[in-house]
Order: C-alpha cells, then structure tokens, then sequence
C-alpha cells in the first residue's frame, strides 16, 4: 500500500508538472505575440479603469447613505449633539466601530470555528496586507491617479488577496506532498512577506506602519470621517478688491541671488494671501489655521462629522448577518457534514470560499481599527467562548457577538485602567511597585485595540472555567461525582456479593472493608456514612449489611448499565 500510494503520489505531481510546463510554454508563445499582449494589457487597463469609476460611484453612494442616516438623526437631536456623540467622542466611536467588528467576526467566525479552520482566519488577515499593497500600485503606479483609502476598490483587492491565498493553499494541499497545515504556514508568510518588499521597495510613503498593521489604532477612527453640509453650504469667493483680502509680501530675487528679505537689494510684490474659491470645509479649515474667510456677522456653515469607519464596519456587519440568515441552513450543513451536503446537491467549496472572501472584507474593513494581527481575535474568540456555553447553532450565533461587544466596550475601560469598574490597574501597578520595583513605571497607558482582545481572552477564561456542561468547575464536580458513585457502587456491589456466603463474615466487616477494597479507613467511612444516609445499608455490631432499598439501587443500576 505505501508503494502504491508514492506511485500515486509521484504521477499527481508529474501532472501538476505538465500543466506548469504547458502553461509556461503557452504564456511565452502568447508574449511572442506583441500586438496580442498589448490587445491584452489595454483591455485589462480598461476594465481596471471601469472598476475605478464604479468604486468612485460606491464612494458617493456610501456618503449618499450616510446623509441619509444624518436627516433621519435629524429628526429627533441636532447636528452639535451628533458631533458630540461621535467626531468629538473618540470613546463612543471606538465603542461601536469594536462592537461592529466583534459582532462581524463572530457571525462568520463561528462556521470557521466549527470547520475547524480557525487558522485560515489568521492567513487571511496577512494577505490582507497584499492586497493594499497591491490596489495602491495598481492605482497610483500603473494608472496614476489619486488613491482614495476609503475605496471600496481597496476592500475588493484585499478580499481577492484572502481568497487567493486559500487557493494557494489548497492548490499545495492538492499536490498530494504536503500536509494542510504546512501548505497554510507556507502559503501565508510568502504573501505576507511580499507585501512587505512591495511596501518598502515602492510605497514607503503610503500611510501604514508597523502599529497600524499590528494592532491598528481604533482611538484615531473619531478623526477619520466625511464632513457634511448642512447650512451656508455655497462657496465662499474672496478677491484681491474684497475688505477681507489680506495683502502680502513675497521677496522674488531672494532665493535667485542669495538675499535676505531685509537686504536693500530684495525686491518684492505684493499679492493677496487668501484670494480665491473656498468650499465650506476649505473655509473652515482655513479659518482654523488663522486665515480670514468669513465676515463677523456671517453665519458659519454647519457640519456634521461622521466617521467613515461606523459606515463601513456596518455595511460589513449587514452583509454578513444577511449571508448567515439567507444561506444558513446550507451553512449549517457543510459546517458538520460536508460530504452529505455535496451528496444533497450543494455546492459546499463554493460556500466556503464566499465565506472567506466575507471574512477578507470584513478583515480589511477593520485593518485600521485592530490592525492585521489582533483581528483574528475578533473571529475566534467570541465563538469560542460561545462554543463552551451552548451545543445549539443559533445560540451560539447570539452569545458570540453579545461577548464580543462587551469585550469591546469593557476593553476602552481596561485601556483607561480601569477593570470592569472593579479596580484600578494603576494603583495595582503602584503596589507592585512598592513590593517587587517596576522601576516607576506605574502608568497603565495600552492600545485600545488590545484591551479589547485581553476582556475577550478574559471572557473566554471564564466560560473554560464556569460553564455550566463543559466548564473546568463542572467537569470537575461531575468526575468528583462521578468517582464518588463509583466508589459507592463497588461498595454495595461487593456487599450483595458476599452478603450470603460463608465468607460474608470476613468480607463485610467494617475492619477489613479497606482491605479487600484497597481503600483507606477514612474513604471506607466516609462512603458508609453517605450510603447510611440514604438508608442503602446499615451497621449490625461490625457487619455491614445491604438493605431492601439498597439492593433495589443496585439492581436498577446494573441494569441501566447493561442497557448502555
């Protein structure tokens, strides 16, 4: 069998081997070709193009939806108290942008979990940095336009990302030479690691840093947001015969001849500063910065900041929870039995990998928040701790997303000092300082984002220890009890066993119980008071006898026993 499994394995490989070559050969005749390749390249191109073009679209529809959402809060509060609930609270922000993404991973992370490929989540999140990487060239490189981070062209890169990555992974698994987890521990770090070259070699100036791909920065997402107009929204035209022109000063042969601007020789010209066509939010701006734009009596226009992040985390959050409720019968089926759901005529393969492109969108709509490393927490923990609680499918679907949220919100706390409202982790680390030395360095002051995954993790502990079937407590109280029952078992059933021979004298003494049962005095009487309690056997000078109640127990154990 070994021998015809290496044949099998070596003609595997020596089709994949062909087909390599016979792509190879095909590619070279197709680039002799140049009027074919350039056919090729401008059709790409064009349809790169088009994509440009729809995602703009999908960037004006996604400020089309939150303006909408704004008249609608409209209706019941006022722009400053919607500034105030977001732009201007950063912890209220950072609130609902973890609990969106708590609640995004959890729906999609429970069927991983449950298909065992909690990992996939963590290749995934690395090839996101591919993906960027990737779009951002593709964008300012090739075509050199104007690179928009908040594009849904960069969400759709990102996802292709993820998913080739589970293509690379399989198509290694599928070679028949390697294990499943070597294939994923090979296909991740290389991708990963490209992104990497690829950002350091041509796009060191793109804004991504080693904080924001470990653990992202979610306190900076309330700074982040599309400004809407809502009054005084015409622009504002200053020229140089305006009263609020500003005059200045500029040298012109300061720089040509080496002078300074108080040299008798510098020449200068005097131009208005702040002449010109101002929108709304330049005007702001440029009053912010100390720049004259509107008059005393003119009414300012009025904004609303919304954070571009809540928008995107919940539109990621509606389609995954629509994923989950449309195909969740077949999700269901592939999840424990995926042979069976191919045998019924599903196409489970093509499930899964829908699933994972979710899982790659919702992992870059949340790179910026939690970074590429920390959001697998959001994926698995939840549902892991979920999985401790409940053995149904729809309960576990409503407990992991309400531990992930709470996580979220409990995590800014953690991220302050502050423990559940319990205790503050300063004055901890004060003591400890007094007791061990930490050298002075008492100050609690983590990332948010981390927190939020140590709550998680301490939320995860405490299902492992307190849940109710598969908890530690329970699982051991339940060998306890049961050990107990055993003890108490053997002890009547050699008690019915010797209760009418001629041996019963010896073997049912309470002297020599220890002996024969190999136990000690202390447990022997300790079972004999508990089965005593219960009226099972009773004590006549040093014999211990099996009552009626007693033997009864024992019989309708025995047979309950058989029946199992």
């Amino acid at each position: 069998m070994k021998v015809c499994k290496k044949r099998k394995t070596s003609r595997r490989a020596n089709n994949y081997g062909r087909l390599i070559t016979c792509i190879v050969k095909r590619s070279i005749c197709l680039m002799s070709n140049k009027s074919i390749t350039l056919i090729f390249m401008t059709y790409w191109l064009q349809n790169l193009y088009n994509a440009l073009n729809v995602c703009r679209r999908g960037t004006l529809m996604i400020k089309a939806l939150e303006r909408f959402i704004i008249e609608v809060l409209l209706w019941v509060t006022t722009p400053d108290d919607i500034n105030a609930l977001w732009a201007q609270s950063p912890r209220n922000t950072a609130i609902l942008i973890g609990a969106l993404i708590a609640t995004s991973g959890a729906l999609l992370g429970t069927f991983l979990l449950l298909r065992r490929m909690a990992l996939v989540t963590d290749a995934i999140s690395h090839s996101v940095l591919l993906g960027i990487v990737v779009t951002f060239l593709l964008i300012t490189l090739v075509l050199d336009r104007e690179f928009d981070y908040s594009s849904p062209l960069l969400l759709i890169g990102s996802a292709l990302a993820g998913v080739g990555t589970v293509f690379l992974t399989e198509w290694l698994f599928q070679s028949g030479l390697i294990k499943q987890d070597a294939a994923l521990g090979l296909a991740f770090p290389f991708l990963f690691a490209i992104g990497v070259i690829l950002i350091s070699r041509y796009a060191d100036n793109v804004h991504l840093d080693i904080d924001a791909v470990y653990v992202g920065e979610i306190g900076l997402a309330s700074s982040n947001t599309n400004s809407h107009c809502l009054t005084n929204c015409e622009p504002i035209t200053i020229t140089p015969d305006d009263p609020r022109a500003i005059t200045v000063r500029r040298c012109m042969n300061c720089a040509a001849e080496n002078l300074y601007p108080r040299d008798p020789r510098a020449e200068f010209e005097e131009f208005c500063g702040n002449c010109g066509t101002y929108t709304p939010s330049e005007a702001v701006r440029a009053e912010a910065q100390g720049i004259p734009i509107y008059d005393d009596n003119e009414e300012r226009p009025t904004f609303v900041y919304w954070p571009k992040s809540i928008t995107i985390m919940g539109l990621i959050m509606l389609l995954n929870l629509s994923f989950v409720l449309l195909f969740y019968k077949e999700l269901q089926l592939t999840a424990f039995d995926a042979a069976l759901a191919s045998t019924l005529g599903f196409r489970p393969n093509l499930l899964l990998y829908v699933l994972l492109f979710l899982v790659s969108i919702t992992a870059v709509g949340a790179f910026d928040a939690v970074g590429a490393v920390l959001v697998v927490a959001f994926f698995i923990i939840p549902p892991a701790a979920a999985y401790l609680l409940t053995d149904r499918l729809y309960q576990m679907l409503l407990i992991a997303p309400i531990i992930g949220v709470f996580a979220t919100s409990t995590g800014i706390d953690l991220a302050r000092g502050q423990f559940l409202g319990i205790f503050s982790v300063n004055r901890l680390l004060e003591a400890l300082d007094d007791i061990v030395g930490l050298g002075g360095y008492t100050e609690w002051n983590v990332s948010i984002s981390a927190s939020m995954v140590m709550m998680m993790s301490f939320c995860f502990i405490v299902a492992w220890i307190a849940s109710p079937r598969y908890g530690l407590l329970a699982t051991l109280i339940r060998r306890w009890y049961q050990h107990r029952q055993f003890a108490e078992q053997l002890l009547l059933g050699h008690l019915y066993n010797h209760q009418h021979m001629e041996s019963m004298a010896d073997e049912c003494s309470i002297n020599t119980l220890p002996i024969h049962l190999n136990w000690s005095q202390h447990q022997v009487e300790r079972i004999i008071r508990n089965l005593r309690s219960r009226h099972w056997i009773e004590i006549r000078g040093e014999q211990v006898m099996l009552t009626d109640s007693g033997e009864q127990h024992l019989l309708l154990f025995r047979q309950q026993l058989m029946q199992k």
